[in-house]
C-alpha cells in the first residue's frame, strides 16, 4: 500500500500534523535540557552565558515594546508605557522581587491611565 497525496486530506491530518510537529519542536528540547542541566553547575562558564543571552534577550523585547511598540500599545504616549514600567519597578521591589506582583501592577497602571486618557468606561 502506497500514501499518496490525496490519503492526507482527512480531517483529522491537521491536528494530527500540529501534535507530532509542536511536541518535537517543544518537548523534545525540554526534556533533553533537563536530561543535560542535571550536570552543568550553576557557576559554569556555559550557564552564565546562557543566563546572560536569554536576560539579554528579554531585555530587547522590553525596550522594544517600551520605545518602538506596534499594535494598540503604539497608541498609549510614551510617558505612560514609561511610567507603567516604572510603577511594575517599583512594585517588583517593594513586593520583595515577585515578578507576579509587578506585572500586575504595570499592566494595572497602563490600562487605569489609558482609560481615563481616551474616556473608556
Amino acid at each position: 500500500m502506497t500514501a499518496t497525496y490525496h490519503q492526507l486530506d482527512a480531517w483529522w491530518w491537521p491536528y494530527l500534523f500540529i501534535l507530532i510537529a509542536g511536541w518535537f519542536a517543544n518537548d523534545m528540547w525540554r526534556i533533553l535540557g533537563v536530561v543535560l542541566a542535571g550536570r552543568l553547575s550553576d557557576d559554569s562558564a556555559i550557564f552564565t552565558y546562557v543566563k546572560s543571552v536569554a536576560t539579554a534577550l528579554v531585555a530587547g523585547v522590553i525596550a522594544q515594546l517600551i520605545f518602538l511598540p506596534s499594535g494598540s500599545l503604539g497608541l498609549a504616549p510614551m510617558w505612560l508605557r514609561l511610567l507603567s514600567v516604572a510603577a511594575g519597578f517599583a512594585a517588583y521591589k517593594a513586593s520583595r522581587d515577585n515578578v507576579l506582583v509587578a506585572v500586575l501592577v504595570g499592566e494595572a497602571v497602563l490600562l487605569g491611565l489609558w482609560a481615563g486618557l481616551v474616556g473608556m468606561p
